[in-house]
């Protein structure tokens, strides 16, 4: 099943999606709903508690305002760097690599990085660009994986039983602040700067380790690749962070990004005033948002 947060009657609610994408049924999941959003849900499921009951009256998605499915997720997002074999190949020739070992454009290792959780935006939220700060923002269309059961030394052979679902995120970046600093933290969490959304999907859903991934700006298709093709799939991620960290439910995985990302191209296609982005998802949705 898909879900999604949003805004009705002045309040945030968690709500199932209808198989044909048209209506969405009130979830009772009390005022934990109105904090986190889905992460209620994942969190009262991982807790042993049932499917929730419906509340409410269904409504037409079109009276309803999306949220980010996780409006402000409990921690930081967990980022993985140049984890499609293209994608490494074209930010190594980009020259804004700093993590690249001379040779060597495919890590040995996941790269991991964190967002800052207030950079999620909604869809259909606007990206701004941060003027006088950088001109060099990008975009990255990207699977995240949403962790629904906890742990920590979680082997791969188990892994993917602890995964909830998937939703699907823009990792938006300051190019230059990422070289610039070394560490891409900052240049990862400027506001605006995760779209997410529209939707979360179960693994009933999508199956995050097979499933298509694209991206326009506007009506160009700049992005197109499948999860099959990860350099560390999920499991390897999932072993690779919860090998000193416990993971919890809730958390977000986001898996990198395709190849046709805007520094790839000579010269660069950043994000410009005016421009809109569409990333779709196989199983999830589409998410779109406006740059200004």
């Amino acid at each position: 099943m898909r879900y999604a947060c949003y805004l009705w009657g002045g309040l945030r609610h968690v709500g199932r999606l209808s198989d044909d994408g048209t209506e969405l049924t009130p979830l009772a999941l009390g005022d934990r709903a109105r904090e986190v959003g889905v992460a209620a849900l994942v969190e009262h499921l991982a807790a042993g508690g049932a499917m929730p009951a419906a509340q409410g009256t269904r409504l037409p998605l079109t009276a309803v305002t999306l949220e980010a499915p996780f409006p402000r997720p409990r921690r930081n997002l967990f980022c993985v760097g140049k984890n499609y074999h293209e994608h490494a190949k074209e930010f190594a020739a980009s020259g804004f690599d700093t993590s690249r070992s001379p040779g060597q454009d495919i890590p040995e290792h996941p790269i991991i990085f964190s967002k800052v959780p207030e950079c999620v935006i909604a869809p259909g939220a606007t990206i701004r660009l941060p003027r006088g700060v950088s001109d060099a923002i990008d975009y990255e269309a990207e699977l995240a994986v949403v962790i629904g059961r906890g742990g920590r030394g979680i082997r791969k052979s188990r892994a993917m039983e602890h995964v909830w679902g998937a939703t699907i995120v823009n990792d938006v970046t300051a190019r230059d602040w990422q070289s610039r600093h070394k560490q891409w933290h900052m240049g990862k969490s400027f506001d605006t700067f995760c779209p997410m959304g529209p939707f979360a999907a179960d693994t009933d859903s999508v199956d995050p380790a097979a499933t298509r991934v694209r991206c326009w700006i506007n009506d160009e298709l700049r992005q197109d690749a499948s999860t099959r093709d990860l350099i560390f799939d999920i499991p390897t991620l999932i072993e690779t962070i919860s090998a000193g960290i416990t993971l919890y439910p809730g958390d977000i995985i986001c898996t990198g990004t395709p190849a046709g990302v805007g520094i790839g191209f000579t010269p660069p296609k950043y994000l410009q005033a005016g421009d809109r982005v569409r990333i779709e998802i196989d199983g999830i949705g589409v998410l779109g948002n406006g740059v200004a």
